[in-house]
C-alpha cells in the first residue's frame, strides 16, 4: 500500500466526501477513487459504503482508520526529526577524545562550538587510542581525536589537527626545574612515575634504550590527574604533553636531543557518509586557531 492512498482514505472518512476529500488532496476525483480502491483490493475488503450519495466508513474502514492515521503521524514525525537533525536542531553527536588529553586544550573549542551550534548534543566518551578505535569501527562513536605515533589503520582516516610536544614535568623542588629544556640522556637515574595511558610510552622508552638511559620505574597509574600530584609533590618525573598539565606546581621543560611531538588527529571511518552534525563539528575543527605552545624548541638546556 501506498502512503498517498492511505492519506486519501483518510481525508475521505473525514470529509464524508469524494468530492471534497479530492480537493483537499489537490488531485482528481478519478483518481482518488482508483487509489481507494486500489487499498481496498490489497486489503481484500471495502474501506468505504456509498450509499444514495452518502459516503461512510465501514466496519474495516473504522477498524483501520486509527492504523492509517498513526502511520501518517509517524512518517510526520520522521519528517520533522529529520527536517530538525539536518538543521542541526536537537542533533546528537559522539565525540571520542583521547583520555591524555588534557581538557583546558579543548574547553576554548567546545566553547565557540556550542555558541556556532546550540542545537548540537556533544557527547564526550574519553578512552585509549585502540579502545577509541573498536567504538569507532563499532559505530559507537561518530569521530575520535587521538593521536598514535604507529598511524592508524584502514579503514580509518586522520585529519591532522594540531602538534604537541613532549615535556619533562617535575616539581618545583626538582634539581631540573630551573633548567629551560632537558636532553633524553640527562634523565638517567631518574625516578619516573608511569602514565599507564601514555600512547608514547613504548616510543619514549624506545627513544631512552637507543641512548642507553636508563630510568627509576616508580609509580604508575591510569589517572592522570593522580601522577600530575604525585610529580607536583616531588616523588618523581614523568614525560607529559604540553597541553596535558592540569594541575598547578608543575614545572614543564621541553624535551631535546631528540625532541618528541604528537600530532592530534581527528579520525573518521573511510567510506562512513558523515552526517550533517559530523560535517559541521569537521569543519569548526579544521578552522579552529589552537592555542600555539609557550615553549620553543630552540631553547638550550642551561
Amino acid at each position: 500500500m501506498e502512503l498517498h492512498e492511505i492519506r486519501y482514505f483518510l481525508a475521505v472518512g473525514r470529509l464524508g466526501s469524494f468530492t471534497k476529500a479530492a480537493e483537499h488532496c489537490n488531485v482528481t476525483q478519478p483518481a482518488l477513487t482508483r487509489a481507494i480502491q486500489k487499498l481496498e483490493d490489497e486489503l481484500g475488503g471495502l474501506l468505504v459504503s456509498r450509499e444514495r450519495g452518502h459516503v461512510h466508513l465501514t466496519d474495516l474502514g473504522r477498524l483501520l482508520e486509527p492504523e492509517f492515521t498513526e502511520m501518517i503521524e509517524r512518517r510526520e514525525r520522521a519528517k520533522r526529526a529529520a527536517s530538525r537533525f539536518l538543521r542541526l536542531e536537537g542533533a546528537e553527536l559522539r565525540l571520542g577524545v583521547m583520555c591524555t588529553i588534557g581538557p583546558l586544550r579543548f574547553v576554548g573549542f567546545l566553547n565557540s562550538f556550542r555558541v556556532a551550534h546550540p542545537g548540537i548534543e556533544l557527547t564526550l566518551v574519553e578512552g585509549v587510542p585502540a579502545r577509541l578505535t573498536e567504538m569507532l569501527l563499532a559505530g559507537e562513536l561518530d569521530v575520535a581525536i587521538m593521536a598514535d605515533p604507529r598511524g592508524f589503520p584502514n579503514p580509518l582516516r586522520a585529519s591532522p589537527l594540531y602538534e604537541e610536544h613532549f615535556m619533562l614535568a617535575c616539581g618545583p623542588g626538582h634539581d631540573f626545574a630551573c633548567r629551560n629544556a632537558i636532553r633524553m640522556r640527562e634523565m638517567a637515574g631518574q625516578i619516573y612515575l608511569q602514565r599507564i595511558n601514555c600512547e608514547y610510552r613504548d616510543h619514549l622508552a624506545e627513544i631512552l634504550r637507543e641512548q642507553g638511559t636508563e630510568i627509576l620505574r616508580s609509580h604508575r597509574s591510569e589517572r592522570e590527574d593522580w601522577i600530575q600530584s604525585m610529580v607536583a609533590a616531588g616523588m618523581g618525573v614523568c614525560f607529559l604533553p604540553e597541553f596535558s598539565a592540569t594541575l598547578p606546581g608543575l614545572s614543564l621543560l621541553p624535551l631535546m636531543e631528540p625532541a618528541v611531538a604528537r600530532q592530534v588527529c581527528l579520525v573518521t571511518v573511510g567510506g562512513r557518509r558523515r552526517s550533517t552534525p559530523l560535517s559541521a563539528l569537521a569543519a569548526a575543527l579544521g578552522r579552529y586557531e589552537w592555542p600555539a605552545s609557550r615553549f620553543s624548541l630552540d631553547d638550550e638546556a642551561a
